[in-house]
């Protein structure tokens, strides 16, 4: 049986100077989040970056929400690989990095693709619920404690078919190391079971960064 390979900074290096080069703005935003500290670690990483890209162009999707937002990488990312007529609605509570945010996609002329939402994310997906907006594609990347309520909530505005997927879900290899038991580690076990229990989609995760989720409603 064969096995996966174990990547290091040097593989990882390679990878990416192999794959699809970023755009200008793209590498602003990871020079920034580099000021940040301890934050930066929000920010999804470059295999990332290339993963939704491809994504992005081979599915299509006319209206992609995103929850959690930080200062706009995945969001540029996706928005780059869109047609010129698809959408993005992102969600994010936090005002600071949410104007860091806007200020990179006007940077990049792409700011008239996203609608960016500052408030609680339940609450506005309950709104867009209410509102009767469907969506092809969601990305999951903010708050863990909330990650099964995010998912629910995005499953009913999800088209049938459409795709989520989910960041974080290998925790930097914790949720596998049954002797750590912090609290963030057990609530991402705790999602990560109830995916894999629920019949409403299909699912695996790729060791992506820190681990994607990728979710296809049936």
């Amino acid at each position: 049986m064969g096995s996966n390979l174990k990547l290091n900074d040097q593989i990882e290096q390679y990878i990416n100077s192999h794959s699809i080069k970023l755009h200008p703005v793209q590498y602003e935003i990871i020079k920034y989040n580099e000021t940040l500290g301890e934050i930066k670690k929000m920010q999804i990483s470059i295999s990332q970056c290339h993963f939704l890209h491809f994504i992005v162009k081979i599915i299509k999707p006319k209206n992609i929400l995103e929850i959690g937002t930080f200062t706009g990488l995945s969001a540029l990312t996706m928005s780059l690989a869109m047609d010129k007529n698809s959408k993005l609605t992102a969600l994010d509570k936090n005002e600071e990095t949410s104007n860091v945010a806007m200020s990179f996609f006007k940077k990049a002329k792409i700011d008239n693709k996203i609608n960016l939402h500052v408030n609680n994310a339940i609450v506005t997906l309950e709104e867009l619920h209410n509102q009767k907006k469907k969506f092809d594609f969601i990305f999951i990347d903010a708050d863990k404690e909330n990650y099964i309520n995010y998912f629910n909530n995005s499953l009913n505005i999800l088209d049938n078919n459409g795709i989520i997927v989910v960041d974080n879900v290998l925790w930097y290899g914790d949720v596998a190391d049954q002797n750590k038991n912090d609290r963030l580690t057990i609530k991402i076990r705790e999602f990560n079971k109830f995916i894999k229990d629920d019949n409403r989609v299909e699912s695996l995760i790729l060791p992506i960064g820190d681990g994607l989720f990728i979710c296809r409603k049936k």
